[in-house]
């Protein structure tokens, strides 16, 4: 697809023209995961560098298509791109290889053992559905592409409808920046159309798929993947409520700096943050309401990503709004922005009401839930299906209430935060964006920081193979100077 003019429509994908790509990308697939690991690295990093290049271009594009600010996608890209480096970096290293030497054996205690080298490969082309809130960070050029990437994956990425021009261009300077840093044709495409996404989905030639949305739409995608003559591997991330509990004595030392905290939290981005928390449980006693009411009056109103989203959320927000039990704190909405909804209700009214209370709100809306004793905290917290994160505000008396509390998030959360908020996700090794479902469809991974490159790697063990016939990563050797973990005979 060549460069467009600022009037042009953006036409699907054709069959055939996916067909192409398909192609590309399996044909691709073997060079391209037998580079070493300095060899992409270096790809990354002139991806990287050619999209902070563009960012005159490209934020324009973006704040056009997502109702954005110029200040919140330039934050966005330069993520984007950090991403890209940070796994550049563990190329370099290369201990993600996990390569493993165990020497054969002839006085092995369960009898002779054969020479065994085990080493993670890429599993082959990556399908990957761009998300619509995070254009840039979950987008084209996001987390799931640059993991994908950094394992030797080629990648088709099937672009998001809400914002099209800036995928395709996006796009085409990655393609170009690979190009030009030696990577083969069919690395990376862009493919347009939703048809076109489950296509791809269920062609042999794509091996595992990755997904940010809605629960609906990932399940169904999940369930395409799963119903293959041969499954594939699909990590959605789908839906979180993001629960957070704030004790008595927390409230009682803090409370008014919780409630402006949670404000802005849910609040920021019109809600549009997949770790956006959903509910908020305090004591019945914690006299907060005014405080969170007048917080939430004073958030500015925001249009949303787009129409699509705007009307899903005011059916959404209707419906929560009139279910019996449930009152008002703050809310309004202008015909085309959207200001915060805050709502309250208790323990026993949502646990009577969990289809309609316990599930996700796509947008500024929250609801604060008051319990009436610690074990009525417990009861709430047991409600909870799979979540992206589970927060806790406590103090230090609070040990007993607090781990009884974390225990049980534990088991629902793939992220647990003390005395913080959920938004805001850091690019990290250690960090955990996943959950049980319907948080993600796999819990085991992540989709954020660099163990995300491990959903796209799949391990293989080599028996008795001659030196000249073993990887490079496994090689005595060792010609990409990776860490190997050896064990001799004893």
């Amino acid at each position: 697809m060549g460069t467009l003019t600022a009037t042009e429509r953006i036409p699907d994908t054709t069959q055939a023209e996916l067909d192409t790509v398909l192609q590309r990308a399996a044909d691709a697939a073997d060079a391209f995961g037998a580079q070493s690991p300095a060899t992409r690295a270096r790809q990354l990093t002139a991806v990287a560098d050619a999209l902070d290049a563009a960012s005159g271009e490209l934020v324009p594009l973006a704040m056009a298509e997502s109702n954005l600010s110029e200040g919140r996608l330039t934050g966005e890209l330069g993520r984007t791109t950090f991403q890209l480096r940070l796994f550049a970096e563990v190329l370099d290293d290369g201990s993600y290889l996990q390569a493993t030497v165990d020497r054969a054996d002839a006085g092995f205690a369960l009898g002779a053992k054969p020479d065994l080298r085990r080493v993670l490969q890429p599993v082959g082309p990556v399908l990957v559905f761009a998300a619509s809130n995070f254009p840039f960070a979950f987008s084209v050029a996001g987390g799931d592409t640059a993991s994908a990437l950094a394992a030797g994956c080629p990648v088709v990425l099937k672009a998001h409808p809400g914002h099209p021009r800036l995928s395709v261009r996006t796009g085409e300077i990655i393609v170009e920046a690979l190009r030009a840093a030696g990577a083969p044709d069919g690395a990376f495409s862009v493919v347009l159309g939703f048809e076109v996404g489950t296509a791809a989905l269920r062609d042999p030639r794509i091996k595992a798929a990755s997904f940010t949305g809605s629960v609906p739409a990932g399940r169904a995608l999940f369930d395409i993947a799963n119903s293959r003559p041969t499954p594939i591997p699909f990590f959605g991330e789908l839906g979180s409520l993001n629960p957070v509990f704030a004790t008595p004595s927390a409230v009682r030392a803090r409370g008014e700096e919780i409630a402006k905290g949670y404000v802005t939290s849910y609040s920021g981005n019109a809600g549009q943050l997949c770790t956006k928390p959903g509910l908020l449980f305090l004591p019945a006693d914690h006299g907060l309401d005014d405080v969170l009411a007048t917080e939430s009056k004073a958030v500015a109103a925001h249009r949303m990503l787009n129409e699509r989203l705007h009307q899903g959320y005011s059916g959404r927000r209707t419906a929560v709004t009139e279910v019996p039990g449930v009152r008002v704190l703050a809310e309004g909405s202008a015909a085309d922005e959207t200001v915060p909804t805050l709502l309250s209700t208790d323990v026993d009214t949502l646990l009577a009401n969990r289809e309609a209370l316990l599930e996700e709100v796509f947008g500024p809306l929250s609801i604060v839930v008051t319990y009436g004793s610690e074990d009525e905290a417990r009861r709430a917290a047991e409600a909870f299906e799979g979540n992206l994160t589970a927060t806790l505000h406590a103090e230090a008396d609070d040990s007993e209430f607090a781990a009884s509390l974390l225990s049980r998030l534990r088991d629902r959360a793939g992220r647990l935060l003390f005395n913080g908020w959920p938004t805001g996700v850091a690019v990290s090794p250690a960090m955990q964006h996943g959950g049980p479902y319907p948080a993600t469809t796999d819990a085991r991974f992540t989709s954020v920081g660099t163990a995300s490159i491990d959903r796209f790697l799949r391990p293989v063990t080599y028996q008795n193979v001659p030196q000249d016939l073993l990887p490079a990563a496994l090689r005595d050797d060792n010609p990409w100077g990776i860490p190997q973990t050896i064990h001799e005979p004893k």
